[in-house]
C-alpha cells in the first residue's frame, strides 16, 4: 500500500486512524517503547536495516598486491634463480638466494596487504557511524531520540524541516510539510504532504515545514532499503594529495627505470666482455668456456640487481603514506569529536585560511534561557511573574507559546510533587520559551486543546519568523508571529497593554520597543517578538486552498518581548586566539542582530575593538546589495555578520574564495546547504545539524563546539607535514641507494647491496617508514605556522637541505667504504671473497642503520630537538625497534638468505657511530638558511631567457 501510495487501501483500513488501531499504535503518544514491545515488532516486521554488500576480504588485497609489476618480476626472476641454483649448486646450497628474494618479496606483499585491509576495515567503521542517524520518535508519550536503525513499525516519527524521514509511512499530522523526494524518484520537484498525499518515503529529506509520520514499513522492506542494499559504499577517493603524490612516485619511477635500465646495459657489457668477477677474483664470464647454465644465472642475478634498484627507486611508500596517514587522522579526529565524510576535507582543512563560524550553539552553548521579558509595554519582574498582566493579555502569551511552537512539553499523568518529570523537547529556542510558559503556570495540553490549528508558516530563516493560524472554540481566528525582534516589530501597528486594550504604534512607542531590544542586544541576549492579529472567519480560505496560503503578517499588534541567554562555550576564546596567531581569520556569521552579534563577538575574541564599524561588522542585507567587486574588496575586513541570511553566507564564501582563501564553513539549517557545498570545507554540526546539512558537509562536528573545528585544523595540518616528513625520509633513502648502486655497478661491475638487502630496505623505507611517520599525533608547533598554500610545493626548501645534506653524507661514506673498505677496516689479511662478504655486509647494515637515524631526523625537519614528543609516539618506536632487532637477526641469523656475514661488536659500533654521527649533522645543517622561494622558481629565475623577435630591447642574434 505505501510503496504503491494507494490511497483508496489506506481507506479501506479506515485511514490512519484504522490503521494506528491495526498497529495498536495511539497517534498522539506512539507506541508504548518497552523492550517486548520492541522484539515484538521487530521480529513481526523486521528491523529497520539493510543487509550492506561485504568489504572486500583479505585475500582479495593480498592478491592486489601481487600483482605490482616490479614485484611480480621478481617473483620470476626468484624461480628462475631457484631453480637455476638448485641446478648448479645442488638442493642443499642452491636454494638460499632464490628462497630469499621470493621471502623479501613475500614479505613486502604481506605488510602492504595488512595494512590495505586494516584500512579499509577503518572505512567501513566510519561508514557505519556516518548512516547512524538519529530521529525523533514518540513512545509512552515522550519525545527521545532514537538511532534510525532502532526505528520500529508502528513508530511514530516526530519530523521537521531538514531531517530525513526513517523509513516509509504515513502523515499522521502536519502543518506545511513538504518533501524533496529527488533522492527516491530522481525529480528535484518538492512534494506537498497532505491527509490527501500522506505517504512518505523512507530516505527522503523534509524540505519544509513539520509533523508526525507513522512507519509503516521499515529495512528491506521499503524502495530505500532495497537501494542501499544494493549499492556499497565506495572507498577509492582519491584526494588531491594523492593525486599529487602519485604524479610524484610516477615521475620517480621513471628516472628509476630509466636509472636501472643503463646499469642493466653497462652490467650486461661488463659482463659479457669478462670485466666482472667473482668475489674470490676470477672472472665470471670466458667466451667460449662458461656454460650455459652459468651464462643463464649470471644474466639472472643482474637482471635481479636492475629489478631491485626500480623497486628501491619505485616510492611504492608514498600512496601508502597518504591512506595510512588519513586513516590514522580519521580514526584520531572521531575522538576528537569530528566525523570526516570526504577524505580530501581532512588535508584541505590544513590549508584553511578563513573559518565562517555560526554563533547559537558553536561558539555559545545553546542552551537558552530567558531572563529578560516584556509583555504588555512592561519589564515583568521577575522575568515570569504575570500578577499585573490582565487575563486577556495571559491567554493570548500562553496561546502564543503553547500554539506557535514546534516543540512540546511531555507531563506525566501522575505529577509528582517535585515536578520534575516534565519534559521540554525541540530547539534550544522553543525550550526556552516553552519553560518560560511553563513558569507563567502554563499547563500545555490544556492550552492546545482550547483552540486547533489551522494553518502553520514554519519558521524559516530567511524571514526571520514563523507564524501559526488558530481558531478558538468562540470561533475567533488568531494568527500568532513569533521572530527576530526587530523585524517583528517592524510589522507591528498596534501594541497590546497591560489590561488588553489595543493602542497604536506610534514612533515614540517604537523608538520606546527598540530601546528594549537595543539593551538586551547590548547584553548579548537573542531577542525574541510575539505578536497576534484577528482574522475574520470569512477571510480563511477553504481547506484544498490552505496549501498555498500566504498567512498575513501585515497590521500586527506587539505583545511582548523576551530575551534569552545564550552563554559562550568555555575555551573558545582560547580557541579563536589559536587560530588568529596560526593565520586562521575566524569570522561569525549569524542571524541575531548586530548589537548582539558585537556582544557575542568581543566575548569570544573574534572583535577587539568595542567601537568597530563597518565593514568590519556589517548588516547581511548591506553586504547583498553590494555588487561582486564590492563584496570581493569588502569581504576580507568583515570580521562579523549580522541578519544575515544563508544566501549572504553564500555570497561571502564566493567572494572570499575569489579573493584566494581556503574557506571553511560552519552551518546546522537545511539553508546552508549551498554555502557549505560551495565552501572547500564544509563543517556541519552532529547535535543540531539537520541531515540536509550533514549531507553537503564535508566533516560533521559531532559536539557542536568550535574548539573542535580548531582541532579538525590541527589534524589538517598534521596529515600534511607528515606526508612532508615521509617524502623527506624516502627520497633521502632513493637517492642514496640509487647512487651508491649505480656508481658501484659501473665502476666496478658488482653492487654492495643485493637484492635481498634492497627488498628489506625497500621495506623499511615504504611500508614501516609509512608506519612511523605517518602517524605522527599533531602538535602545538603546527598552529605557530602560517597555512599551507594550494599550489605550495610539496618539498620545501628546508626539505630540500636536510635530504641533500643526509644524502651526500650517506653516498660519501658508504661509497668509500664500498672502494677502501677493505683498508679502512683492516680485512686485507683475509681472502678476497670473505673480505668482500664483509665489506657488503658492514655497508649494508650502516646503511640500514644510518636510514633508522634518518628517520629520528625526519620527524622534526624544522625543528632542533629531533626527539622531543617522541616518547609518546609508540608506534614510532615500535617500528623503530622492531626494525633494529630484525636487522640484528638478519645480520647475525640469517646471513645465508641474504648474502651477509657475521660482524663483530667492533664493526657494528663502528656501524652506529656512523649512523649516529647524521645526526649532529642534521642539527648542525639547520643553521644553514634557506630562500624563501619554491626552489623551482630559483631555477627558472636563474634560467637564461630566450626573447622573441621584435621583443624591445631584444640581444641581437649570436
Amino acid at each position: 500500500m505505501t510503496r504503491d501510495h494507494n490511497y483508496s487501501a489506506l481507506q479501506e483500513y479506515g485511514g490512519v486512524k484504522g490503521l494506528t488501531n491495526l498497529l495498536k499504535t495511539n497517534p498522539e503518544k506512539g507506541i508504548h517503547g518497552d523492550e517486548a514491545d520492541l522484539s515484538c515488532r521487530a521480529n513481526a516486521f523486521g528491523a529497520n536495516r539493510y543487509p550492506r554488500k561485504k568489504g572486500k576480504s583479505f585475500w582479495v588485497f593480498l592478491w592486489e598486491a601481487c600483482k605490482d609489476l616490479t614485484l611480480v618480476i621478481l617473483i620470476v626472476a626468484a624461480a628462475i634463480s631457484l631453480v637455476l641454483g638448485i641446478a648448479t649448486e645442488g638442493i642443499k646450497e642452491g636454494w638460499y638466494d632464490g628462497a630469499s628474494i621470493a621471502f623479501a618479496v613475500f614479505l613486502v606483499i604481506l605488510v602492504t596487504a595488512v595494512s590495505d585491509y586494516k584500512q579499509s576495515l577503518q572505512f567501513q567503521h566510519l561508514n557505519e557511524e556516518k548512516q547512524n542517524i538519529q530521529v525523533e520518535v514518540i513512545r509512552g508519550g515522550r519525545r527521545i531520540q532514537v538511532s534510525i536503525f532502532d526505528i520500529v513499525v508502528g513508530d511514530v516519527v516526530a519530523l521537521k524541516i531538514g531531517d530525513q524521514v526513517p523509513a516509509d509511512g504515513i502523515l499522521i499530522s502536519g502543518h506545511s510539510l513538504a518533501i524533496d523526494e529527488s533522492s527516491m524518484t530522481g525529480e528535484s520537484k518538492i512534494v506537498l504532504k497532505d491527509q490527501n498525499s500522506p505517504f512518505l518515503m523512507g530516505g527522503c529529506k523534509v524540505a519544509d515545514g513539520y509533523g508526525t509520520m507513522l512507519v509503516t514499513a521499515v529495512g528491506l522492506n521499503t524502495e530505500w532499503g532495497l537501494l542501499m542494499a544494493s549499492i556499497s559504499e565506495d572507498n577509492n577517493e582519491e584526494t588531491p594529495l594523492q593525486v599529487r603524490l602519485n604524479g610524484v612516485a610516477t615521475f620517480i619511477g621513471i628516472v628509476g627505470l630509466v636509472v636501472a635500465a643503463m646499469v642493466l646495459v653497462v652490467l650486461f657489457a661488463r659482463y659479457f666482455t669478462g670485466h666482472t668477477t667473482n668475489p674470490d677474483g676470477t672472472v665470471q664470464f670466458v667466451k667460449g668456456r662458461t656454460g650455459v647454465k652459468s651464462t643463464i644465472f649470471g644474466v639472472i642475478k643482474i637482471l635481479t640487481v636492475a629489478v631491485t634498484i626500480v623497486v628501491v627507486a619505485v616510492p611504492e611508500g608514498l600512496p601508502l603514506a597518504v591512506t595510512l596517514t588519513l586513516a590514522y587522522s580519521m580514526r584520531k579526529m572521531m575522538a576528537d569529536k569530528a566525523l570526516v565524510r570526504r577524505l580530501s576535507a581532512c588535508e584541505t582543512m590544513g590549508s584553511a585560511t578563513t573559518i565562517c563560524s555560526d554563533k547559537t550553539g558553536t561558539l555559545t552553548l545553546n542552551q537558552m534561557t530567558v531572563v529578560r521579558s516584556i509583555v504588555g509595554a512592561i519589564e515583568l519582574q521577575p522575568q515570569a511573574t504575570i500578577d499585573k498582566l490582565s487575563h486577556t493579555v495571559t491567554s493570548l502569551v500562553l496561546e502564543a507559546i503553547a500554539q506557535n511552537t514546534s516543540g512540546s512539553v511531555f507531563e506525566p499523568e501522575v505529577m509528582p510533587h517535585d515536578g520534575s518529570t516534565v519534559e521540554v523537547t525541540g530547539s534550544p529556542t522553543e525550550k526556552a520559551i516553552l519553560s518560560w510558559g511553563l513558569e507563567l503556570h502554563m499547563k500545555f495540553a490544556v492550552e492546545r486543546s482550547k483552540s486547533a490549528i489551522i494553518h502553520v508558516s514554519p519558521f524559516n530563516s530567511e524571514k526571520k519568523r514563523g507564524g501559526v493560524a488558530v481558531i478558538g472554540r468562540d470561533s475567533d481566528v488568531h494568527v500568532h508571529w513569533k521572530g527576530a525582534a526587530e523585524i517583528v516589530l517592524a510589522l507591528c501597528t498596534n501594541w497590546l497593554d497591560v489590561d488588553g486594550s489595543t493602542h497604536e504604534m506610534t514612533p515614540d512607542k517604537a523608538n520606546h520597543f527598540r530601546k528594549y531590544i537595543e539593551d538586551m542586544a547590548e547584553q548579548s541576549l537573542r531577542c525574541v517578538a510575539f505578536a497576534y492579529r484577528n482574522l475574520d472567519p470569512k477571510d480563511i480560505p477553504s481547506e484544498e486552498q490552505r496549501i498555498n496560503w500566504e498567512l498575513p503578517d501585515n497590521d500586527l499588534t506587539l505583545i511582548g518581548i523576551v530575551g534569552m541567554k545564550d552563554p559562550c562555550r568555555p575555551g573558545v576564546r582560547d580557541a579563536v586566539e589559536l587560530c588568529t596567531n596560526s593565520g586562521v581569520k575566524v569570522r561569525m556569521v549569524t542571524g541575531d542582530n548586530l548589537q548582539t552579534a558585537r556582544a557575542i563577538a568581543l566575548e569570544c575574541g573574534i572583535l577587539t575593538d568595542p567601537q568597530a564599524s563597518a565593514p568590519v561588522i556589517i548588516e547581511g542585507k548591506v553586504f547583498r546589495a553590494y555588487s561582486d567587486a564590492e563584496r570581493e574588496a569588502v569581504a576580507d575586513k568583515i570580521s562579523v555578520m549580522g541578519r544575515s541570511s544563508p544566501n549572504d553566507k553564500l555570497l561571502l564564501v564566493k567572494a572570499l574564495k575569489k579573493n584566494g582563501h581556503v574557506v571553511a564553513v560552519t552551518g546546522d539549517g537545511t539553508n546552508d546547504a549551498p554555502a557549505l557545498h560551495e565552501a572547500d570545507i564544509g563543517l556541519s554540526m552532529g547535535i543540531q545539524g539537520t541531515e540536509v546539512a550533514k549531507e553537503s558537509s564535508d566533516i560533521i562536528i559531532l559536539d557542536d563546539n568550535f574548539a573542535s573545528v580548531v582541532k579538525v585544523v590541527r589534524w589538517g595540518r598534521s596529515v600534511y607535514a607528515n606526508i612532508q616528513k615521509f617524502i623527506q625520509f624516502q627520497l633521502t633513502v632513493n637517492v642514496a641507494a640509487l647512487i651508491i648502486n649505480v656508481v658501484a655497478a659501473i665502476s666496478s661491475g658488482n653492487v654492495p647491496l643485493n637484492a635481498v638487502q634492497l627488498l628489506w630496505v625497500n621495506l623499511i623505507m615504504d611500508t614501516l617508514g609509512a608506519l612511523a611517520l605517518a602517524t605522527e599525533p599533531p602538535t602545538d608547533q603546527l598552529m605557530k605556522r602560517t597555512p599551507v598554500g594550494r599550489r605550495e610545493p610539496l618539498v620545501t626548501n628546508i626539505m630540500w637541505r636536510n635530504l641533500f645534506i643526509q644524502a651526500v653524507y650517506q653516498v660519501a661514506v658508504l661509497l668509500t667504504l664500498n672502494f677502501r673498505g677493505r683498508d679502512l677496516l683492516h680485512l686485507t689479511q683475509d681472502t678476497l671473497e670473505h673480505s668482500s662478504k664483509v665489506k657488503n655486509s658492514f655497508i649494508f647494515n650502516t646503511f640500514v642503520l644510518c636510514q633508522v637515524f634518518n628517520e629520528f631526523n625526519a620527524r622534526k625537519p624544522e625543528e632542533l630537538n629531533i626527539f622531543e614528543g617522541v616518547s609518546r609516539n609508540h608506534l614510532f618506536l615500535a617500528v623503530v625497534s622492531v626494525t633494529v632487532v630484525l636487522q640484528v637477526i638478519i645480520i647475525e641469523f640469517l646471513g645465508k638468505f641474504t648474502s651477509t656475514v657475521r660482524l663483530s661488536w667492533q664493526l657494528w659500533l663502528v656501524s652506529l657511530a656512523i649512523a649516529f654521527i647524521s645526526w649532529p649533522l642534521a642539527l648542525v645543517g639547520k643553521f644553514i638558511p634557506v630562500p624563501q622561494t619554491p626552489l623551482k622558481n630559483l631555477i627558472l629565475k636563474c634560467w637564461p631567457k630566450k626573447k622573441k623577435q621584435g621583443d624591445e630591447g631584444a640581444a641581437p642574434p649570436v
